[in-house]
């Protein structure tokens, strides 16, 4: 089963947000790095990245189907994603257990999601 890993981190969260430009400590990422091969070794990796902050995005959001875009940052956003992992693993709790040895900082949230895939849509045959 695909699962989606979504990092949370707290260097995005509050009201000082990283401007345009910012890139993590390079020292971290090492020890992300080897996190990253550590957790390939045990379940399917099979795709990961790091996102800029949202000062460097954009939103599109949609009423009455019509679209408005907005540049970052998103003043109103409570949770910003930092990055994250797609994963195939047996079960949630394996994927749960190699989140937990992550080395997130203090504050990081790492969130879990089952993908939707083909099986999800069978209607009863």
């Amino acid at each position: 089963m695909k699962f989606m890993m979504l990092m949370i981190p707290a260097v995005y969260q509050g009201r000082e947000k990283p401007a345009a430009g910012f890139v993590p400590d390079p020292k971290k990422m090492e020890q992300m790095g080897r996190f990253n091969e550590e957790m390939a070794k045990a379940l399917t990796l099979l795709d990961l990245n790091g996102l800029h902050p949202q000062s460097s995005g954009a939103r599109v959001s949609f009423s009455k189907g019509k679209p408005a875009i907005t540049d970052g940052p998103f003043i109103e956003a409570k949770e910003v994603l930092g990055g994250y992992w797609m994963v195939e693993a047996d079960s949630k709790e394996d994927v749960v257990k190699w989140a937990a040895r992550c080395p997130a900082d203090d504050g990081d949230t790492i969130e879990i999601r089952p993908v939707f895939g083909p099986e999800d849509f069978k209607c009863g045959k």
